[in-house]
């Protein structure tokens, strides 16, 4: 929503089977590899199109795991705002969000607003949480014959730029944390992945991670399904800029952490770190 809105609990992933039969023809080379050329270079020919076998069993467990999701659905929202409605907006959201968050839908929990301080300026982010689509969607209706809610949006909208917004999932490794006050700083890292690669870099990630477990205070990570798609979200508070450079500096020293993201940069397209300061009303903060 381009308005925006989301919060947590314990998550009790399922599992997911898939069965797929391969037939030859000029949708699958692969299988038609395996008819006309001998087992070993059928073999080949199939690794290099579809991955070895344990690759693909790999792939099939990271992908169970990413589609056994917990309830919830995030979405993230910027504003671009102009640059001299820079006080108006953040008045007129501290008033609203609280109220909205409180009021209108318990099953919608706001996780956090801030600002951006390095990175895309006058630019605001705020992250929502939902009790899964139905939560999502019962806003949206709610919304619509809302008139406080549309007056806001009225005023709201003379002020912006710009403004996006995407639904996300949280990996299954790093789930979003409940409301914090840190009193320090939070890095938003977003990657843009090669189409393709998302189980591959979850794979790697969720073992690298634990290489930074202690150095710095996760916030969440998430994947995104609609809007801007192949896109990953992970979000860090530190105290300062100082502790962010050594926790850094220390997750390079080892090994593991170095082979992860030998691992993972050649999957992505694009990246992008805001440092971000969270608004007085914002549950992390």
């Amino acid at each position: 929503m381009s308005g925006s809105f989301p919060r947590l609990a314990q998550r009790t992933p399922d599992s997911v089977d898939s069965t797929t039969t391969t037939t030859a023809g000029p949708e699958n080379p692969a299988a038609v590899a395996d008819v006309t050329l001998p087992k070993r270079a059928s073999s080949l020919v199939s690794s290099i199109l579809h991955g070895s076998p344990k690759a693909k069993q790999e792939a099939r467990d990271t992908f169970s795991r990413l589609l056994a999701r917990g309830k919830y659905v995030h979405e993230i929202c910027e504003h671009s705002v102009k640059p001299d409605c820079h006080d108006e907006y953040v008045a007129l959201i501290s008033d609203f969000y609280p109220r909205l968050t409180r009021d209108m839908n318990p099953r919608v929990k706001l996780c956090g607003s801030w600002q951006t301080d390095v990175g895309r300026l006058d630019n605001f982010v705020h992250i929502w949480e939902y009790e899964g689509y139905p939560a999502h969607g019962e806003l949206l209706h709610q919304l619509k014959t809302n008139s406080e809610y549309l007056e806001f949006q009225r005023h709201c909208m003379k002020l912006l730029a710009r403004r996006n917004s995407q639904i996300m999932l949280e990996f299954a490794f790093w789930p979003t944390s409940p409301p914090v006050t840190t009193h320090g700083v939070y890095e938003l890292r977003s990657y843009r992945l090669k189409p393709g690669n998302l189980l591959e870099w979850e794979s790697n990630w969720r073992k690298g991670i634990e290489c930074r477990k202690g150095l710095e205070h996760p916030i969440g990570a998430w994947f995104s399904q609609l809007g801007g798609l192949n896109q990953v979200h992970h979000m860090w508070a530190y105290p300062d800029l100082e502790t962010r450079k050594r926790a850094r500096e220390e997750a390079w020293s080892n090994d593991a952490w170095a082979q992860t993201v030998y691992n993972t940069v050649r999957l992505i397209d694009e990246m992008h770190a805001s440092i971000l300061s969270p608004l007085p009303f914002s549950p992390l903060k």
